[in-house]
């Protein structure tokens, strides 16, 4: 008996332009934060302020955050293989489930360290120095985020866009840092302290849980926008030519990938070779609206139609 031939492996495809780019923003990210998080330190070394430490603590995770976007969007972008035959495009959106556990675990403490603060109040050594040293460094984020969320959004990346939203939230409590700890040696009012450090828990609580609620549509395959789905659905009956209806239209998004998959009404006596070239027109089409799409179209015959039958939904008639 002859022996079985080895099986031809094939080699990951390298990444195109616009993996590349994702991960080049994802790991300046990395740098970012950790320069961001050494001026923060510094802040709260020269203060000794409770709020400038829970806003440094805050700062912790967006490092340990950028370092598991990293690893997200590489992973995301694997091909697909026998064992994730749709691609491995879901990593982002549960790192971002991730990402969000992690921030709201990172509130709770920061709001037990404002406790502790409110049962010993001290007044900061230097207040001015350390907030205006804090807001050199939510300059530097807010650029930051800028960035993030504008390439999160044009290449489909949750991971990115989650990560922008983090480092975005961080702006808004700095900012609010800034104004109170330079208040507190003019208004005298020490219990300040902890209260900005309670303010910076719970937008950071806020924002934990705005980012799990955003990535788990994701997860949950949620449909794009209706008007979407209306586009696709007028793109099937110009590019149908041919065909008599498509019908039960769905579609999903995965990253930066399309999901699209629909039935196709075709004349009895049509040949084959002519409906595989309706159907080729139309996902051409498709991707043309959409970009990189995987798109599964179920031909039937034509009494399977369904747009004589009452009740029916969803039917395009070419």
């Amino acid at each position: 008996m002859a022996a079985a031939l080895p099986l031809p492996t094939q080699e990951a495809p390298p990444y195109n332009a616009a993996t590349k780019l994702r991960l080049r923003v994802a790991r300046l990210s990395i740098l970012v934060s950790v320069i961001v998080l050494s001026i923060k330190y510094t802040a709260w070394a020269v203060s000794h302020s409770g709020a400038l430490l829970s806003d440094a603590i805050e700062t912790i995770l967006n490092v340990l955050a950028a370092i598991g976007t990293l690893w997200a969007v590489a992973f995301a972008a694997r091909p697909a293989d026998d064992n994730h035959p749709y691609g491995h495009g879901k990593a982002e959106y549960v790192w971002a489930v991730i990402e969000g556990v992690l921030v709201v675990l990172t509130a709770l403490v920061i709001l037990a360290i404002a406790g502790h603060d409110a049962l010993h109040i001290h007044a900061p050594e230097a207040p001015l120095p350390g907030a205006l040293l804090n807001a050199s460094a939510g300059v530097i984020n807010l650029l930051w985020a800028l960035i993030l969320r504008r390439m999160g959004k044009k290449h489909h990346s949750q991971a990115l866009s989650s990560a922008g939203d983090h480092v975005l939230s961080d702006v808004w409590a700095s900012i609010a840092l800034l104004v109170g700890v330079c208040l507190i040696p003019v208004l005298h009012w020490l219990w300040l302290d902890p209260l900005l450090s309670a303010f910076v828990a719970l937008n950071v609580l806020w924002t934990g849980f705005g980012m799990m609620r955003h990535s788990m549509t994701g997860l949950l395959d949620e449909a794009p926008p209706p008007e979407l789905v209306s586009q696709v659905g007028q793109t099937i009956t110009q590019a149908g030519q041919g065909a008599l209806e498509a019908h039960d239209l769905r579609m999903r998004r995965v990253g930066a990938l399309y999901f699209v998959e629909f039935h196709l009404i075709v004349p009895d006596e049509m040949r084959i070779t002519d409906a595989h070239d309706i159907c080729d027109r139309i996902e051409h089409a498709i991707r043309a609206v959409l970009g990189r799409s995987s798109i599964h179209i179920h031909v039937e015959p034509e009494d399977l139609a369904k747009r004589h039958k009452p009740g029916a939904s969803g039917v395009l008639v070419m």
